[in-house]
Formats: C-alpha cells, sequence, structure tokens
C-alpha cells in the first residue's frame, strides 16, 4: 500500500501543474523524484577501460570526485544511476599483438570485479534483474558486466560459457572489426551477416542467459542474430539512423524486427552518432589529416590542426540526444527504449549531458517534451529489467528449467 501511495503521489507531482507552467528546475525535479522509484540502467559505461589507463584499480579513488573523468561514485548518485553495465572492452589491435583477446576480457572482468568490491558502500555485483532490484533496494549500484567484442572468445563456446559463468551479462557481436564469424558495421563484409558458428554463438548466449548485443554490428548481422535468437536482444549503445546517418545507428527496418523480438535498443549519448552535421563534419577532418599527412607535416601540427578544426566545429547537445529517443521509441515503441551512454569511452560529449550526472536533465527534457512519469520509468530501467527477465526465462528453458 505504501509503494501504490508513492506511485500515486508520484503521479500527482508530475501532472499536478500544467507544463506551459513548469520551470526547467521543476521538470528536473520531477525527474529526480521518478528516478527514486526506478533504477535507471545505463546499458554502456568504459570506465574500466578508463581505469585500466591510468594504472588500474589502486590508482583511482572513485569514491570522490574524478574531474578527468566522466563518471565517479557522486556523480552516480547525483546522476539517479541504479544500475551500470560496465564495458569489458576487448581492443581489436589484440587479434594481432599484445595479449590474447580472451586474456584481456578477463582482466578487464577481473578489473570490474574487484572496482565494485573496492566501492561496496555503493556497489554491489548484479547477475539477473532480480539482483538489479534488491541493490536498488539497499541504495546501491549495481554493477553489471558486458563483454564488448566477440573476439574475446576466441572462437570458442567453451570460453563463451566460462565468461557466462564469471558473469558477464552481455556480449558485443562485433567490435570496430569484422570477425571469424560475423560482420562489423564499420568494416568490409566478409560473411552476409553470420557465419554457421556464429549463430552457434548465438543460441549458446540464448543457453546461457547471456544478453545478444548488436551496437557495432552490420545491418546483416543484426538480421540474422534477430531472427536466430529465441532471447530478447539489445542494442548496448546505438542510436537512430534516420536521424543520423552513421552506420553505428540502426535502421527503422531493424528496429521495427527489433519490438517484434521485445528487445530494446538503449541510445547512445557519442556525438558523432547523434548529431549529423557534426557526422558529416567529422568527415572533412579526416579528409584534412590525410591532406596534412600527404604534404609531409609532423603529427605534433596535425594534432593541433584537428584541435582547432572540432573546436569550431558543430557540436551536439541534449535536445538532439532526446530527439533520437523519442525517434527510436516512435518506430519501436515505447517498450523496445533505453539509455547506454557510451560515457568514458567517448572523447567528447553533448552539451548538457557532461557526465553521468546529467541523466535527469535527460529525464526532465522528456518531461517537458509531454512524455508521463510511467513512460520514463520505462525507458529508465523497467524496460532493461524485462529484457533481462526473458533471458533469464529462455536460458531456463533451454537448460530443460535448471539454472
Amino acid at each position: 500500500m505504501r509503494a501504490v501511495c508513492q506511485l500515486l503521489g508520484l503521479a500527482f507531482l508530475v501532472t499536478a501543474a500544467p507544463p506551459d507552467r513548469l520551470t526547467a528546475q521543476d521538470f528536473r525535479a520531477d525527474a529526480l523524484r521518478i528516478l527514486k522509484t526506478v533504477p535507471l540502467i545505463d546499458g554502456h559505461n568504459d570506465i574500466p577501460d578508463a581505469i585500466r589507463a591510468r594504472g588500474g584499480v589502486d590508482s583511482v579513488d572513485f569514491a570522490v570526485r574524478q574531474p578527468k573523468l566522466m563518471t565517479d561514485i557522486p556523480k552516480l548518485r547525483a546522476g539517479g544511476v541504479g544500475a551500470q553495465f560496465w564495458a569489458a572492452y576487448v581492443p581489436v589491435t589484440t587479434m594481432d599483438s599484445g595479449p590474447h583477446p580472451a586474456v584481456y576480457a578477463l582482466e578487464q572482468i577481473d578489473l570490474i570485479r574487484r572496482f565494485c568490491a573496492r566501492n561496496s558502500r555503493a556497489m554491489a555485483m548484479a547477475y539477473t534483474a532480480a539482483d538489479v532490484e534488491r541493490n536498488f533496494t539497499a541504495g546501491k549500484v549495481s554493477c553489471l558486466i558486458g563483454i564488448e567484442g566477440g573476439h574475446a572468445i576466441e572462437n570458442s563456446l567453451g570460453a563463451l560459457r566460462m565468461f557466462a559463468a564469471l558473469g558477464v551479462r552481455y556480449m558485443t557481436l562485433t567490435h570496430w572489426e569484422t570477425i571469424d564469424w560475423a560482420d562489423a558495421a564499420t568494416d568490409s563484409a566478409k560473411h552476409g551477416g553470420l557465419t554457421p558458428f556464429g549463430e552457434d554463438v548465438v543460441r549458446e548466449m540464448n543457453r546461457v542467459g547471456m544478453l545478444v548485443d548488436l551496437s557495432h554490428v552490420s545491418d546483416s548481422t543484426m538480421i540474422d542474430a534477430l531472427r536466430v535468437s529465441r532471447a530478447p536482444v539489445i542494442f548496448s549503445h546505438s542510436s537512430a539512423r534516420a536521424l543520423d546517418t552513421h552506420v553505428r545507428n540502426v535502421p527503422d527496418s531493424i528496429l521495427r524486427l527489433l519490438a517484434r523480438n521485445g528487445g530494446i535498443v538503449m541510445a547512445n549519448f557519442a556525438p558523432d552518432y547523434v548529431s549529423e552535421a557534426l557526422r558529416a563534419y567529422g568527415d572533412t577532418i579526416t579528409q584534412g589529416i590525410a591532406r596534412l599527412r600527404a604534404a609531409g607535416l609532423d603529427s605534433a601540427v596535425v594534432r593541433d590542426s584537428v584541435r582547432a578544426w572540432r573546436e569550431r566545429g558543430p557540436k551536439a547537445t541534449l535536445a538532439q540526444v532526446a530527439n533520437h529517443v523519442e525517434h527510436l521509441r516512435q518506430v519501436a515503441g515505447i517498450d523496445h527504449v533505453g539509455l547506454g551512454s557510451d560515457f568514458d569511452g567517448i572523447s567528447s560529449v553533448p552539451v548538457g549531458l557532461e557526465d553521468v550526472s546529467k541523466f535527469p536533465d535527460l529525464i526532465a527534457e522528456l518531461l517537458r517534451r509531454g512524455w508521463t512519469a510511467s513512460d520514463v520509468r520505462k525507458l529508465a530501467g523497467l524496460n532493461c529489467l524485462r529484457v533481462m527477465r526473458g533471458a533469464e526465462a529462455v536460458a531456463r528453458e533451454m537448460q530443460g528449467g535448471t539454472r
């Protein structure tokens, strides 16, 4: 009864005043109240690799503000974040040199688990939707693990199963490059989507309860995975190609298939994927870099030129991110949209979405545009929880009712 009264009170607060009389502060206050009732689940954050680059878990005090990072515990608290998929990012360069991809992935998983344990007053590991809800009730941010890059399994279903046993709850099938069993969006197509082994990977991910993440994959790979997967799939950090033609974004035709699958697309905040003008301007910068290098100019000149070009170029904005969220909702439906920031994996940010503390500002903008508290709760976390439960149910069925 208490929970019902809280929700009724929340609905009254959100609708008590006519929208044209509410200020930006009113909408933000409403957003914060809503986020006290549902865990905001961010589909993708690259802080593990940022921490690795700074020397590891012992080198960064995550409990205090980190001005050079987009994520820390004070910012997570201010942003109302209830659960975070931390990316166990595996560079594609590991396929050619350095640690083996599987070893790199293991190191990233180890870092995430130690990072969460080190900050146990504010964080707790989560492996199921029920874990997320339990941690949220206890006032802790859930730590979820997602591997970024299917090359991490080194063509081994055994490795995939062991990653699942270590708590990995999604895997992005490719990263920047096409791999032996799946085509990437930003590389040449070699397979026309998934190979037969790639289809086996999707089926095994279903069986072990690991979400199939289609951010970074080609359109053909998206279609094949949606055809094969029995469980809902995710796009952990992708936006709408209708608004920004970057190949990493999702076309409307795929969004409609996603709705039939029951999955979720989690809007990315990366400026190049948000602003079409910025994406096109980035193409001119790439051409400019090629000209400077062809002229024999040194790397310092190239670097300074690129910095100057970026400073005077167009900027992505919070309003444009909201446009993507609304388009994803319009095409896929309110039950199939979420948030996947890509914070600390991007070198620049939209104006108004500088770090994880700014999530309530995006929610406030959607409320200003007429979204209801129920809509926002789905976007923030309920849709992702539903998808997680769906994957868990499929895994139980495929394993004969036992986990």
